[in-house]
This record gives C-alpha cells, sequence and structure tokens, in this order.
C-alpha cells in the first residue's frame, strides 16, 4: 500500500487531498510546517509526496531543491496558488514531478499521483511499449497495430505515447495539455479533440476492437474496455 506525505499549511486542504487519496487506498500523513514536512520526507520512506509551495518554516522549492541535493528521488507533486507558466517551470526545474495549480479537482490530483507513481516502477530505460496488439517502438519511433505499420505525425507520435504509458489510467484534459504541448492548459481549445479524433482514425480501424475510450466528463483512456 503506497504511503503518501502530505505537506500543506491549510487544514481544510490537507484533509481534502488526505480524504480523496485514503479513499483510493493510500496511507497517508499530512505535515502542516516547511521544515518539519522536510524532515519526515527525508526520514519517512515515502512513495510519494504532495508539497505545498507556501509554507511556514520552509518553502516548497527549498524544500524540493534539498531532497533532490540528498539524492532522495521520492515523487512529489507540487501543489500551488501561483499559476503563472514561469512559476511553474520553476517548480519543475528545483526538482518537483508535476505541477498542480489551486484551485484544483482532487480526482485530478490523485490521478496524476498514479501516473507519478507507475512512472516510479517503471524500467529507465525503455525501448518498446506494448498496449493490447499495439505495439511502439521508441528508438525507431514505428507504430504497429497488429502486424500493420501506422504513419504518426510527430505530435500524434507524442500524444499516443503518453496514452500508452499511462494506459488504463483516466488522463485528464489538462495532464493530457500539460504533458504533450507543455502548455498550461486552456479550458477553451479543442487542440485534444481535433489531436484525438486524428489518432482514433489511424489507430481503432474497422473490425478491430477501439482502443482509445473517451470518459464522459473526465478524459480519456487507452486500453481495452469490456
Amino acid at each position: 500500500m503506497p504511503k503518501i506525505l502530505t505537506i500543506e499549511d491549510d487544514p481544510v486542504t490537507a484533509d481534502e487531498i488526505a480524504a480523496e487519496l485514503r479513499a483510493h487506498g493510500y496511507l497517508v500523513e499530512i505535515e502542516h510546517d516547511g521544515q518539519c514536512g522536510l524532515n519526515k520526507a527525508i526520514n519517512g520512506h515515502y512513495d510519494a509526496i504532495t508539497l505545498d509551495r507556501m509554507l511556514p518554516t520552509l518553502d516548497g522549492l527549498s524544500i524540493v531543491s534539498q531532497l533532490r541535493t540528498q539524492g532522495i528521488t521520492t515523487p512529489v507533486l507540487m501543489i500551488s496558488a501561483l499559476s503563472a507558466v514561469d512559476e511553474r517551470i520553476r517548480g519543475l526545474r528545483a526538482g518537483g514531478d508535476d505541477y498542480l495549480t489551486k484551485p484544483f479537482a482532487t480526482d485530478e490530483m490523485s490521478a496524476r499521483l498514479e501516473v507519478l507513481l507507475r512512472r516510479r516502477q517503471t524500467p529507465q530505460l525503455v525501448i518498446t511499449l506494448q498496449v493490447a496488439d499495439l505495439t511502439m517502438q521508441l528508438m525507431e519511433r514505428t507504430v504497429l497495430r497488429g502486424a500493420l505499420l501506422i504513419e504518426l505525425k510527430t505530435t500524434e507520435f507524442r500524444l499516443l505515447e503518453y496514452m500508452m504509458r499511462n494506459s488504463g489510467q483516466v488522463l485528464t484534459r489538462g495532464m493530457i495539455f500539460e504533458a504533450v504541448w507543455n502548455y498550461h492548459f486552456d479550458p477553451y481549445t479543442n487542440l485534444i479533440e481535433v489531436h484525438m479524433a486524428r489518432l482514433r482514425k489511424k489507430i481503432d480501424l474497422p473490425d478491430l476492437p477501439a482502443l482509445i475510450h473517451t470518459v464522459r466528463g473526465s478524459g480519456y483512456l487507452l486500453g481495452f474496455r469490456p
């Protein structure tokens, strides 16, 4: 059972995060102070950390930076009301693995955490991705559905790679947009829908089971569904 440390000075937000994660079966410990949170992160052997940017005694950037300096690779999901692109970049460059802005949906927070935990369990050197009869060779940049070679453009390849790396996981539009396009998510853009439609035409061929699914109100999922 994954053990999560939540470092968040607002008691209400901390309790909301903990309740969502516990509902998904995680063990959660809460720390409201930055320095105490750092001490726990160093000594507590956690599987992942949710980390607020603005904390008493020691801010989130300093915490994640010190963790990485000490060689601690625990995945860190940074959570902050600072939503500007340069602030998100600062968080990621300091050593954060993902960055979620407030206000946020708790189900998206838990989904992002699941992705970080899965990524940590994946071997560092991956050259082949496989989902059902869909195969991606990362070195050759080729995709096969069964024995049929699928021609993909660069963005389509990145989109499919992200979905294959997180197959079986519901990916929100915000997660996809940030992972594939590296931009802060714009809820009014139809960029994802356009590329997803093109990808479906190439992957979900006639007479073959569909692999790309829309999860109404949540996002998209790659894999077989009953």
